[in-house]
């Protein structure tokens, strides 16, 4: 019975000691698995000898030596690098029957040494150049060609003429057929050299660099792209007199970044496209017939009928009102001492300045009014002192001509009619048509395109 539990206490310790040694050799540099209790000095010979082969086979560690004892590798020597030696734990524990590695190889101080293999790269990739070479050249000359076939298509004008509104998207059309040719001509480059995985990541960054461009110039981006709507569906024309953003005037030109609009006062305002794009746009000149607005204001006691007739008779009688629409008189408002008349009438105002028609209507009105005994009071304050008593109304305050016929009244008045005709108008327009006579190849105003 001893001897049996003799026995059985030695398998049990040979099974913990089986069980021990794998745990504590276990890690990321270490072999893993089971060690046998056979073990011999032939198989440490044998781990030895194909270490040794696998390391002659590899560059860079010839001064490393390799001793094994029963299973337990110790190395030693020096390497290249640190790489190098962490390499040599991977290399030894692939190996079977390894116990486990001692690596006590160290890096190498010596110069020669640490740059033969720099020598040696330089050496491989030059060689390795100069058999690329005649493939590169093969490749630049497809690059070229199909660049050059695309700015040669770009360079035909009459094509992109024809299909684009203006000659600022046909310009776009040519960038973006240039564009086009230089990636696929890139792309064809690259597929002859192998390399067409880097065009992926050159459009990647180009598109990182373009997002992170466009944040920064996004008013230039806004301001390009509402110059593109402007051009093609153009809300005004050449000469025409605009309202923008408070700002009247005549267009003398759109840019490809701003409208530009010449002031009656013969200055130049610029406005950018954006703020064009997203503002509220008056056309005064689209349409031929315009209405004109003056204001008369008469008397309390007058008769308001009798004024309103006589104010729609001298405007219709105008040789540059037109009859339609008609012109038309109504009462816009009680002032404080007049009744406040409002009437309107319609020119032609490519035929008749704006301003002058205004002001003869006026002065004509005026006139008819004073022949016909219509007082027109002026805004007066009477003062009443304390202990004063309140003044009576003159009598003779209000001088009253006598009243002529309506007929006698126009009649009298349109005798010395001025000149109506747009000649301030005409005036604008010349400086307009010299200003974009200097400056033509940069206008996006075209006369065939759509108009909103």
């Amino acid at each position: 019975m001893a001897l049996i539990f003799r026995v059985l206490f030695l398998v049990t310790l040979a099974g913990l000691g089986m069980t021990a040694v794998p745990l504590h050799a276990q890690g990321t540099d270490q072999p893993t698995g089971t060690i046998t209790v056979e073990d011999s000095a032939e198989q440490d010979a044998a781990i030895a000898r194909r270490i040794r082969e696998i390391l002659m086979e590899l560059e860079g560690y010839e001064d490393v030596t390799v001793t094994v004892n029963s299973g337990i590798v110790t190395l030693r020597g020096t390497a290249l690098d640190g790489p190098a030696v962490t390499r040599l734990n991977e290399i030894a524990g692939r190996v079977e029957g390894v116990v486990t590695i001692e690596n006590r190889v160290q890096e190498t101080t010596d110069v020669a040494r640490r740059l033969d293999p720099a020598l040696e790269r330089f050496r491989s990739r030059s060689e390795q150049f100069i058999n690329y070479l005649p493939l590169a050249g093969i490749a630049i000359a497809a690059f070229t060609l199909v660049v050059v076939v695309g700015y040669l298509i770009a360079r035909w004008r009459r094509p992109w003429d024809r299909l684009a509104p203006n000659a600022f998207i046909a310009d776009i059309y040519r960038q973006v057929i240039r564009i086009a040719f230089i990636l696929g001509g890139l792309v064809i480059a690259l597929d002859i050299l192998g390399a067409t995985a880097l065009l992926s990541t050159i459009l990647g960054a180009a598109g990182i660099i373009g997002l992170a461009i466009g944040f920064a110039v996004r008013d230039t981006v806004e301001n390009f792209i509402a110059s593109i709507m402007l051009s093609i569906r153009q809300p005004f024309r050449p000469n025409d007199q605009v309202e923008i953003e408070g700002d009247i005037g005549k267009v003398i030109r759109l840019t490809s970044r701003a409208t530009i609009l010449l002031s009656f006062d013969g200055n130049h305002i610029r406005i950018p496209n954006s703020t064009v794009f997203k503002s509220r746009i008056v056309n005064y000149t689209r349409n031929d017939e315009r209405r004109f607005l003056i204001s008369l204001g008469v008397a309390y006691d007058t008769d308001l009928s009798r004024a309103q007739e006589l104010a729609l008779q001298t405007v219709s009688s105008l040789p540059f009102v037109i009859y339609e629409p008609a012109p038309a008189v109504w009462i816009e408002e009680l002032g404080d001492s007049a009744v406040i008349l409002q009437v309107a009438g319609w020119i032609r105002q490519h035929e008749t300045s704006y301003l002058k028609a205004r002001s003869e209507a006026w002065r004509l009105c005026l006139a008819a009014f004073d022949h016909a005994g219509i007082v027109m009071p002026e805004t007066t304050l009477r003062v009443v002192g304390i202990g004063d008593a309140p003044s009576q109304p003159d009598d003779n305050s209000r001088t009253a001509k006598p009243a002529a016929s309506n007929a006698a009244a126009i009649a009298a008045a349109t005798a010395t009619l001025g000149d109506t005709e747009a000649a301030m108008d005409k005036e604008l327009e010349r400086i307009v048509a010299t200003e974009r006579a200097g400056k033509g190849g940069d206008d996006l105003l075209t006369q065939d395109a759509p108009e909103e």
